[in-house]
């Protein structure tokens, strides 16, 4: 009997060790290898990588914010599920924030990867500073999402 339960509590840890090893993560962006899911381009500027984690783990990198967010566009449901939607805070180059929460700086003065103008900044107060200094429009992260999927770019 004594047996029984001994094998019974390891079995348990093993269990619950297993199961807190399988919880999703943001993975780091291998910058200068790593292709981008929507473009195929590399993932070269660590200004403006960005990353989208689902919820089984499965890390997916993208060479900007505008690439995830076209992937959002075309895959719907993939950004739905997301354990995780990352892009790079432009003012802490390679530092990934929440997408949903960031605020993106749309100004010709600052061309990202992709040609959308599209810059993430953690910060609304550090965003609206850099708007007084480089002109654009700050969009939060549905109104850039919009932007992106009528290819709003900045004249």
């Amino acid at each position: 009997m004594k047996n029984i339960k001994v094998y019974l509590l390891h079995s348990l840890v093993l269990i619950l060790f297993l199961t807190a090893g399988c919880s999703p993560e943001p993975k780091p962006i291998a910058y200068g290898a790593a292709n981008c899911t929507h473009c195929n381009m590399t993932v070269a500027d660590n200004r403006y990588g960005a990353e989208l984690v689902n919820d089984k783990g499965k890390a997916y990198f993208f060479d900007s914010a505008e690439c995830l967010m076209a992937y959002a566009n075309e895959q719907p449901e993939q950004t739905e599920n997301a354990a995780f939607l990352l892009v790079t805070d432009f003012t802490r180059p390679g530092e990934l924030i929440d997408a949903t929460k960031a605020t993106y700086l749309q100004t010709i003065a600052l061309p990202s990867p992709m040609g959308m103008y599209m810059t993430a900044i953690e910060d609304q107060a550090t965003a609206a500073k850099m708007q007084q200094e480089h002109g654009g429009r700050l969009l939060n992260w549905n109104d850039a999402v919009e932007a992106v999927k009528n290819n709003e770019r900045p004249k």
